[in-house]
């Protein structure tokens, strides 16, 4: 396990320190700060934990974020090598992203294991309460680590203690139940020591782990079940968590849905927290320390005209053909306020977009040149004059990982449960005010496919569409890959750029149909982990839960 053992030996000896200020991202790593001389305090282990919601998820959010979620999720359409095998449920084991995506969520656990080790050893005079949140942040990113991973790879192995299994060559994968218990048991435990309120603005609170908790037992209830025979406990207990958040943590919906992707609702800079942010990756306005800038916007915007900042070099991205058949569909026409902040198509004006000049235009000329793309708006921001700051590959935004408009859903799918349609009026409530905010028709009932479709168009483009497709992959196999195997990703190209758009207005190339089998749906191993990790290969096998303290 090249790549895990890797960052275990440097988590092993190198913990990451931050300030402890309003903006705990603004100091960078620092070396030599082990449970020796720090993490005696309640400010140090604050600083100790600050790295665990930027720097050691940066690999994730530079190029795996998109890859793994949105273009194997069928969000996008690309003309990018880089991601066509995502797209296309081909990913080679050589592939470039591959590696720095899947080492990303190792660090993420190494950092977590190392961090948590050093608090519990430290001669502290930190309170009961400071160390308790230390070590449920830590619990908390680890537990997130390891929803990527089982989502993608599947049954990977259990690492618990760095230093214990550092020199371990007998480990191997654990089986998909292990791998969810311990899950639930990282989000279990973050839930029961993390505040109700944040101790700085960006920081995780109970909310966000209940939040997760809940989504991990949804899950879990259909592993290894089948269609309308979901665990009922697990399904109970989603609806439990996700219920209490709904109704008692005191957050809301941002009113407008555009605004969720601007910087001045979602960056390090604001004072008022967005009231819908659970989770998100905290990034600086400078590419000063790399690893502590948000490289999306560089790789998406499609002009540097957006950015002018030299970057911009998304014009091979954009909608996919299936995304792009919805919001054209006359029955999805309302659906306006979600497609613009979505992605772009000819006519629009984005005025947050170059807004000293008056905004960007999108023009008719930028189309109708073969395979023609609606190119993505979500996190694409524009330039640092746009947003108080940025930089090259530095935009100044955070990276949503959980919004409390997913909570609502899950809260939806876990009271519908294994029926298979329900006019229950508190899933109603939840579910209709995601649509109310969107400015389309409510429902007076709704199936798990309805759910299912408000996510996937909610969360386009913010890396989710894979992961909710997994889920129900595991209770519903069959129809899960004939949905995949029948969705378009091709290309297209606009016959006609004059607005009101329609499916006339497009010409659809049908080359995006891709066949999902049970032996692809995970991701490969990169292939220098095979060959210094050959028990990848091996079956995996139940974890022994009486090793761990708790």
């Amino acid at each position: 396990m090249k790549l895990i053992i890797k960052f275990m030996i440097v988590f092993a000896t190198v913990a990451s320190m931050q300030s402890c200020k309003k903006e705990f991202l603004n100091r960078p790593p620092q070396d030599a700060t082990t449970s020796g001389n720090f993490y005696t305090t309640d400010a140090e282990i604050q600083s100790g934990t600050s790295a665990l919601y930027g720097i050691v998820w940066f690999d994730y959010n530079d190029k795996a974020f998109l890859s793994f979620g949105s273009a194997h999720g069928g969000d996008l359409n690309c003309d990018d090598a880089d991601r066509l095998g995502y797209s296309r449920f081909a990913v080679p084991s050589t592939d470039d992203i591959l590696p720095t995506g899947y080492g990303a969520f190792w660090k993420v656990v190494a950092q977590s294991n190392i961090v948590m080790a050093n608090i519990q050893n430290a001669k502290t005079t930190a309170s009961a309460s400071g160390i308790k949140t230390g070590l449920a942040e830590c619990r908390f990113m680890r537990g997130m680590a390891y929803y990527f991973l089982a989502c993608n790879w599947g049954p990977v192995p259990i690492l618990y203690n760095n230093v214990a299994q550092l020199g371990d060559t007998s480990i191997r994968r654990n089986d998909l139940p292990s791998v969810w218990k311990f899950i639930i048991r990282d989000f279990s435990y973050a839930m029961q020591n993390l505040p109700s309120a944040a101790a700085q603005n960006g920081r995780l609170t109970k909310w966000a782990a209940e939040s997760m908790l809940a989504k991990a037992y949804l899950f879990r209830a259909g592993l290894g079940m089948s269609e309308g025979s979901r665990t009922q406990s697990d399904l109970d207990s989603a609806k439990y968590y996700a219920g209490d958040v709904c109704t008692n943590s005191g957050l809301s919906l941002l009113p407008n849905y555009y605004n969720l992707f601007t910087h001045a609702y979602n960056s390090t800079a604001y004072s008022n927290p967005n009231p819908e942010t659970l989770f998100s990756l905290q990034w600086l306005p400078s590419k000063a320390t790399w690893g502590t800038n948000n490289t999306l916007q560089a790789y998406i915007a499609f002009s540097s005209s957006i950015t002018q900042t030299g970057d911009g070099w998304g014009a091979a991205f954009g909608a996919s053909a299936n995304l792009l058949r919805y919001y054209l569909d006359p029955a999805n026409s309302a659906d306006s306020i979600r497609r613009k902040a979505t992605f772009m198509l000819p006519g629009d004006n984005y005025t947050d977009l170059n807004a000293a000049n008056g905004g960007t235009p999108i023009l008719a000329s930028y189309f109708g040149t073969g395979n023609d793309h609606a190119y993505i708006k979500k996190y694409v921001i524009g330039s640092p004059a746009d947003n108080g700051g940025g930089d090259m590959m530095a935009a100044y935004e955070n990276t949503y990982m959980l919004r409390l408009a997913e909570v609502y859903l899950i809260y939806a799918e876990a009271i519908l449960g294994n029926s298979s349609s329900t006019s229950d009026a508190t899933a109603l409530q939840y579910f209709n005010a995601i649509r109310k905010r969107a400015g389309i028709a409510t429902k007076s009932s709704i199936t798990f496919d309805d759910i299912f479709q408000e996510k996937r168009i909610e969360f386009a483009f913010e890396g989710l569409s894979w992961y909710d497709w997994i889920h129900w992959y595991y209770f519903a196999p069959s129809k899960a890959k004939a949905y995949f195997s029948t969705q378009d990703r091709g290309h297209y190209n606009f016959t006609s750029t004059t607005r009101p758009l329609s499916l006339n207005s497009v010409a659809f190339t049908g080359d995006g149909y891709n066949t999902i089998t049970d032996t692809n749906v995970y991701l490969p191993w990169p292939e220098t982990e095979l060959t210094a990790a050959p028990n990848l290969l091996e079956a995996p096998v139940p974890f022994d839960f009486s090793k761990l303290p708790n």
